[in-house]
């Protein structure tokens, strides 16, 4: 096990066997995340692709709780939320959303607690989610007075729909864990204490053999896109890679 980090308002990661755990902490503030977390978190991605014995990760938060959003600590009243520096901070932020979505691996994100606001987001970049029955999911942005961001329109209507992307981010509707799966916003809803437990199992599958993770990867997320390819594009963008697989199979068993 390599450990990075390990003070609160950090994003930590570790590999154990194949998978690499990312955890969100600062439990003052219920996971808020600060600009230098969003470049930790995108740091830590960038190791986990060049790491190719990683085959999966699972994206989580410190005790119980997922991510509040944005540490709003840094939302004096004297600082113009339009400065530059405001500006990339936010852009830090949205980024490492944006990066774990572009993970060679597989993610799962294990959602216990709350995933509010920006943290919606993250657990929504992430490839499959699995959340307790209890979970609290709410965007809230404009309970706040703010506009969404993050893409927040777009990675909800993808997974979910119009409907779905209405109520919740113009409507502020909060949903829990159970209503999330419903939807098709989260894969399962266990119970809280059981929720990161399903997801290293989840994320163990993937990542007993990382070369052939990381190619199915590719190939889901280019025909899903969006936009999406079609049938028969499908079939032949899969063939070669099949064919790969089947033939190091083969080697593989001819060895043993």
């Amino acid at each position: 096990m390599a450990n990075v980090g390990g003070t609160p308002g950090e994003v930590r990661m570790q590999v154990e066997g194949n998978v690499a755990l990312l955890t969100i902490s600062s439990p003052e503030v219920r996971n808020g995340l600060t600009a230098e977390m969003g470049r930790q978190l995108a740091e830590h991605c960038e190791t986990i692709d060049a790491n190719k014995s990683i085959g999966a990760a699972i994206v989580r938060g410190d005790q119980g709780m997922f991510c509040s959003g944005a540490d709003t600590r840094a939302w004096g009243a004297n600082v113009d939320p339009a400065s530059e520096e405001a500006y990339a901070g936010t852009s830090s932020v949205y980024g490492a959303f944006m990066r774990v979505g572009q993970l060679q691996v597989p993610t799962v994100a294990a959602v216990r607690g709350a995933a509010v606001g920006a943290g919606m987001n993250l657990f929504l970049a992430t490839d499959l989610r699995v959340v307790a029955t209890d979970a609290r999911l709410l965007a809230g942005f404009l309970r706040i007075g703010i506009h969404p961001g993050g893409g927040f329109f777009t990675l909800v209507g993808r997974l979910a729909g119009r409907e779905v992307a209405a109520a919740l981010g113009l409507f502020s509707q909060e949903i829990s864990g159970e209503e999330a799966v419903r939807l098709g916003l989260a894969w399962i809803a266990v119970p809280d204490d059981m929720v990161e437990e399903r997801a290293r199992e989840l994320a163990e599958i993937a990542a007993r053999d990382p070369e052939l993770a990381r190619h199915a990867l590719a190939s889901f997320r280019t025909e899903l896109g969006p936009p999406p390819v079609s049938w028969s594009a499908a079939l032949e963008m899969e063939r070669g890679i099949q064919m790969w697989s089947q033939r190091r199979r083969q080697l593989r068993l001819e060895e043993s």
